[in-house]
């Protein structure tokens, strides 16, 4: 289906209502005034189903691969992982920032604040999306050397990362659109182009590595592809909706002072962002060291992690935006039920996939790949990250919280020490005496640990709602 075809199967869907500033108090009142617990269901379901559809069209890449071309692709498309994640680590923060000032602003009923926040989030989004293609296509292979890429993996790395880099400004500037949609609590907008576009990679998948077997460079077209779908249809969307938050392309410039804002909230997440993804590359070179198969198997693992990840991180961005509107409307009780709320779900979610996870490990790694080998490293990954996902899950809720009051600093510092500094001193002064792949999985737990630690004091003990 091509991108033509996918707005005209869904132009009636954008009808809506015709009186702008009602339907910004609808969306006010499902979020200041419901009951807590339906509402922030209700507006997390679409953003779990949503991240777990983009995981899913991820992951289709590294299903294809492994059962169709081989080992050394599913490790370059597997390894892939942690440098896109670095790539675009900044402008994920940048989006917080935006949907935090999107947010206060509806909570506030502040139309003219609302409209200089979206268009300038959307400027922002396509300068930083045009910069990061153009740094991931040429420096790539500088990028894999120093990530210690094996060289029987290095060339599929090098088709894959550069030809996934073209489609970056089209990721960068739907993650801003779809952060526009959830803050003004339209998650459900979000749920169907990523449904749209994880179908279309799907298929796009199979028939361009399947069919034509044009391997890792067939993955890296499809996503490319399916990630130009989700833009056009969430723009479209915006273009057309009636009310406060429609986009006019004439529009779209940077507010000095609300850019100013967007990133003065937004870079300490963006920051974060980036280092811990940047620790995260060099646990990644500490993995591939030990050669393709590791990799493979810790690469598959990795996409099956994220969706245990990507439903803690969507409960925390619901928390996020469910704080600022509340925040913003000045009901700061309910912005702390919300915070209780949020943590009780990811503690039992944790609980139940990671149970799942290791009850199933081998069958669920079989749909990657038959190697024993690559089966057995992904199966032993299992078992230093599944029976702990209920830390990653606290520390992500509380966090998420926090984030909604506009006072992203703290959370910042916590991660950057739990995640990027512990991690960092692991690797180069733990490894290099204790070089096995178990004393690499093992520094997950550890740091999440720390880091839950760490932000349940600061909840507790500072007046991060005054």
């Amino acid at each position: 289906m091509n991108t033509e075809q996918c707005i005209n199967t869904h132009k009636n869907t954008y009808e809506v209502h015709e009186d702008d500033y009602s339907r910004n108090l609808q969306d006010k009142s499902s979020m200041t005034r419901d009951n807590i617990v339906k509402t922030l269901l209700l507006f997390s379901i679409p953003l779990i189903l949503g991240n777990l559809l983009q995981q899913m069209y991820n992951t289709a890449d590294s299903v294809i691969v492994g059962n169709y071309v081989g080992n050394n692709s599913l490790a370059a498309v597997g390894s892939s992982a942690a440098i896109i994640n670095l790539l675009i680590a900044f402008s994920q923060g940048i989006a917080v920032g935006a949907g935090v000032l999107v947010s206060q602003a509806i909570g506030a009923n502040k139309k003219t604040d609302t409209k200089k926040a979206i268009h300038t989030s959307l400027a922002i989004s396509l300068l930083l999306g045009i910069f990061l293609t153009l740094v991931g296509f040429i420096f790539t292979p500088q990028i894999l050397k120093i990530m210690k890429t094996p060289t029987d993996v290095m060339n599929d790395s090098i088709t894959y990362l550069r030809i996934f880099s073209l489609g970056l400004v089209f990721n960068v500037i739907y993650n801003m659109e779809a952060g526009i949609l959830n803050a003004v609590g339209n998650s459900k907008r979000s749920l169907l182009y990523l449904a749209i576009a994880s179908v279309t990679n799907i298929i796009l998948d199979l028939f361009l590595i399947k069919s034509l077997k044009l391997g890792v460079l067939g993955a890296a077209i499809a996503t490319d592809i399916s990630q130009v779908v989700s833009c056009i249809l969430a723009l479209y969307f915006l273009i057309k909706v009636k009310s406060i938050y429609q986009v006019q392309l004439s529009e779209i410039k940077l507010h000095k002072n609300t850019a100013i804002q967007m990133i003065k909230v937004g870079l300490p997440t963006g920051v974060q962002n980036m280092v811990i993804s940047l620790s995260n590359v060099l646990v990644q070179s500490s993995v591939n060291v030990f050669g393709p198969t590791i990799m493979a198997g810790f690469g598959v693992y990795m996409k099956i992690d994220g969706f245990n990840i990507l439903p803690v991180m969507s409960l925390s961005m619901a928390s996020t935006t469910f704080t600022g509107q509340n925040y913003g409307a000045g009901e700061k009780e309910r912005v702390k039920k919300g915070m209780w709320t949020t943590l009780v779900t990811v503690l039992i979610y944790t609980a139940i996939t990671g149970t799942l996870l290791l009850t199933f490990s081998n069958s669920v790694m079989t749909l990657f790949t038959t190697d024993v080998n690559v089966i057995d490293a992904g199966v032993s990954a299992m078992k230093y990250f599944c029976p702990f996902y209920f830390l990653l899950g606290t520390l992500q809720a509380l966090a998420g919280t926090v984030r909604g009051t506009g006072k992203t600093i703290p959370p910042m510092v916590i991660l950057l020490v739990s995640m990027c500094l512990f991690r960092i001193v692991w690797v180069q002064i733990v490894l290099p005496y204790f070089n096995t792949i178990e004393n690499v999985y093992v520094l997950y737990p550890i740091s999440w640990a720390i880091g839950t630690v760490l932000m349940i004091i600061y909840t507790l003990k500072s007046k991060w709602l005054e």
